[in-house]
């Protein structure tokens, strides 16, 4: 991890809430992995005062870019949105435990929802380079608020959308989705980000079938590097109820791990 400061390339929205960011970063792109993220500085003086963080959306090494693809909603997101190409930001990381794949996989799941949009995008990349297929269902309020569509086609992923505005992304019915996946295509592994409810069904899904889950816990970090321990969250491993810090033990674990999903 180091502290950079990264050059604005673009930041444009790509819907009425989220804005797409890319910086040149070269000393860091090379470091990032998927599920990792930065602590971004969101301000030119003392307010706010903490970071924020933000998930990898896409990392190219070989071009020194990192992009990040986030909610403009509150005083921190709304100075970030208002830089402009040429400008500096102030990048934290890589930071945090990413996700990582067997060999021996053949197929993975990915369900996503919300900011789990952007994080669970690289998992298609990484997958990909290992000559592992990726389907991926996405979850959103309306067609309009579908992210990452492209960005996990463009490395080979086969995408299901559910949406809130036709009844599809109801849990019941995205449960029987991932479990007629998980049969007819062999699924190997399962994954997911972005929504507690979804998190617990993948739970139920991976207990019946027996298979293996990671999933990418959001949480509000003040530090990132587990000091001011803000972002402690209750887990179960080794067969006892433990505390964890999400921002440095995390922010993957294991889904058999999470509770209070």
């Amino acid at each position: 991890m180091m502290q950079v400061q990264a050059t604005v390339l673009e930041n444009d929205w790509v819907n009425r809430r989220y804005k797409h960011m890319s910086v040149y970063a070269p000393q860091v792109a090379r470091l990032c992995q998927a599920g990792q993220f930065f602590h971004i500085r969101c301000s030119d003086d003392v307010t706010p005062l903490l970071r924020r963080p933000m998930s990898i959306y896409r990392y190219e090494p070989e071009r020194g870019e990192v992009h990040f693809l986030y909610h403009v909603k509150g005083q921190g997101t709304q100075w970030l949105a208002a830089r402009k190409p040429g400008d500096a930001v102030d990048l934290f990381g890589p930071l945090g435990r990413g996700f990582w794949i067997c060999p021996g996989w053949r197929r993975i799941l990915v369900l996503a929802r919300g900011v789990g949009l952007a994080t669970l995008a690289p998992v298609a990349r990484m997958a990909q380079e290992q000559g592992i297929g990726t389907i991926a269902v996405l979850s959103a309020r309306t067609a309009e608020d579908v992210l990452s569509k492209d960005e996990m086609e463009r490395f080979g992923a086969r995408v299901r959308v559910v949406l809130d505005e036709d009844g599809t992304s109801e849990v019941a019915a995205v449960e029987r989705l991932v479990r007629e996946v998980v049969e007819r295509e062999h699924v190997d592994a399962l994954f997911t980000c972005g929504s507690r409810r979804l998190t617990r069904m993948l739970q139920r899904v991976a207990r019946d079938t027996g298979l293996p889950g990671q999933v990418a816990l959001e949480e509000n970090m003040g530090c990132g590097l587990g000091m001011c321990f803000c972002c402690v969250r209750p887990f179960w491993r080794g067969g006892e109820r433990v505390n964890l810090r999400v921002c440095a033990d995390g922010p993957v674990f294991d889904l058999s791990e999470v509770l209070e999903a």
